[in-house]
């Protein structure tokens, strides 16, 4: 007599292909995740505006503030052979140009033959008294080296060229963006069609978002 033998199916095996739809599925889920991620949840890249800085007096202050304008940031020093001639000339600009689509941000540094030692009260009183300033003074800071202010960092990064003395001249676009960069000792004429152009696409946008 033969023994006897029963087969029984085995009730809880799963068919490779509902695994392999299931494993396609969750390899689908994740990249679609991971998509959704990157498309809202990227971070934010930085421009000129997205920092904050120090005013004379130490209180924070956004740059976001002068967002949609056409900027000068400017490194000064009060008692450099630059001095006398730049603070006229970028007072001029900022009187000619300025406030509406246009300012000058001026950032002491003391890195240059230690020509701005005061401090940044003494600096805007220096400023102001002297040569009628009407546009921020911030400040005091660093601009090179380890401690350089992330803002300044900013500039030079972007630009790809750093201060080699006092009275640097970055031009930052309403987008915060840097257009252009001049070195001390050239005049401001060479800075004005620069800033005209910017401020007539200012002028313009707006004229088209009416």
């Amino acid at each position: 007599m033969e023994p006897l033998t029963t087969s029984y199916p085995l009730k809880y095996s799963v068919p490779k292909t509902r695994v392999f739809v299931v494993f396609l599925s969750m390899v689908l889920c994740t990249t679609i995740l991971c998509l959704l991620q990157l498309r809202f949840f990227k971070p934010k890249i930085k421009d000129f505006y997205s920092f904050e800085v120090k005013d004379s007096r130490g209180r924070n202050i956004s740059l976001e503030k002068y967002r949609g304008k056409a900027t000068l940031v400017v490194n000064v020093a009060s008692y450099c052979q630059y001095t006398d001639k730049n603070y006229i000339a970028l007072q001029e600009l900022h009187r000619e140009f300025g406030p509406s689509h246009f300012t000058v941000l001026a950032f002491p540094c003391n890195q240059f033959g230690e020509s701005e030692p005061s401090s940044s009260k003494e600096i805007e009183s220096f400023a102001k008294g002297n040569y009628g300033v009407t546009f921020p003074v911030f400040h005091k800071i660093k601009i090179l080296g380890s401690e350089a202010d992330p803002a300044f960092k900013f500039l030079i990064d972007s630009s790809k060229k750093e201060p080699r003395w006092n009275f640097w001249k970055y031009l930052v676009s309403p987008e915060g963006k840097v257009v252009k960069f001049w070195r001390p000792e050239e005049p401001i004429e060479s800075i004005k069609p620069e800033v005209t152009s910017l401020i007539r696409q200012i002028i313009m946008k707006k004229r088209e978002d009416l």
